[in-house]
């Protein structure tokens, strides 16, 4: 019997190495209360072996997207059984929100898991696990896999103190204001961006916070494609100008290096320099003088020149 058990379970190892069926997960009975369980970015194996038993646990399987979950479960051999997978996601509004609690009310322990990642993070987990908490029932936290910690694991930058600020505005202006807003963070940010808008987003990165900051763009984290490009802020600007992306992105900036210099301290600095200067040579004297990259500082010179 013990040498059948062994070798039953070394069948098992085979099997997960060769890609077949994985090592069991456990299934258990488990206590009424809300499960949040992180799912992976990319690869499938990335999910942890308690991920996997919450998954075959739960009585109600509630999902950002319905359709990745079931793949997720039907990869690592979770059966589904007869339980309700519902989806819950930005659009889905207070109604299924109070269908889910009622299963909680009920006694039903319910596993949320977002599209990809930690639940909650740039996910529309959040009202979910206020709307439990404010009804005094458990919320539990099954940890895992998370894009913020894949790219700073990754990118090397400084990790004592990050910053996530998640997706920026879809508008220049709007997005202009809102990197500005982080300037000063003493800690490397972290933003998720699409492929579609990774060009404007580094250009404004260069415009508000220098082109001279370290800076890291994350592209298809875990899986195949995977990529990882370093250097400055106009550096990665230029690169990625021309550059046709796809897959999920994440854009780490270093902290800000000394004293940041506003932009009005920019422009008056610039006023008094062109008084007795040609503009080349006052954008030349208030970028050695501020510290501030050449090229920021002549572009407003030639602005205040033209708006005269």
């Amino acid at each position: 019997m013990i040498q059948g058990a062994r070798l039953s379970a070394c069948l098992q190892i085979v099997n997960a190495v060769k890609g077949g069926n994985p090592v069991n997960f456990e299934k258990k009975q488990l206590s009424a209360g809300l499960y949040f369980v992180a799912t992976p970015i990319g690869t499938a194996r990335d999910i942890t072996l308690r991920g996997l038993d919450i998954l075959a646990s739960a009585d109600v399987i509630a999902a950002e997207d319905t359709r990745t979950a079931k793949r997720l479960m039907e990869i690592h051999g979770i059966p589904l059984g007869d339980r309700p997978v519902i989806a819950y996601h930005d659009h889905s509004g207070d109604m299924v929100r109070a269908r889910l609690m009622k299963y909680i009310a009920g006694g039903k322990s319910v596993a949320y898991a977002s599209e990809a990642g930690t639940p909650l993070v740039a996910d529309p987990g959040y009202a979910l696990g206020r709307a439990a908490i404010d009804a005094g029932v458990p919320v539990i936290g099954a940890p895992g896999p998370s894009a913020v910690i894949a790219a700073l694991t990754v990118a090397g930058l400084p990790t004592d103190r990050f910053f996530f600020a998640g997706f920026p505005p879809n508008a220049k202006g709007a997005r202009r204001k809102f990197i500005e807003e982080y300037a000063d963070v003493p800690g490397t940010l972290v933003f998720y961006e699409s492929p579609k808008r990774i060009q404007g987003m580094l250009g404004d990165l260069v415009q508000k916070l220098g082109g001279e900051r370290q800076a890291v763009v994350c592209r298809e984290l875990t899986k195949r494609f995977e990529e990882v490009s370093r250097g400055t802020l106009a550096e990665l600007a230029d690169a990625f100008a021309e550059r046709s992306v796809k897959g999920e992105i994440v854009v780490l900036v270093d902290r800000a290096r000394g004293v940041r210099v506003s932009d009005q301290l920019m422009e008056d600095a610039l006023r008094e320099a062109l008084k007795t200067m040609r503009l080349k040579d006052a954008a030349t004297t208030v970028s050695e003088a501020l510290g501030l990259p050449r090229r920021k500082v002549y572009q407003a010179a030639l602005g205040m020149e033209k708006g005269k």
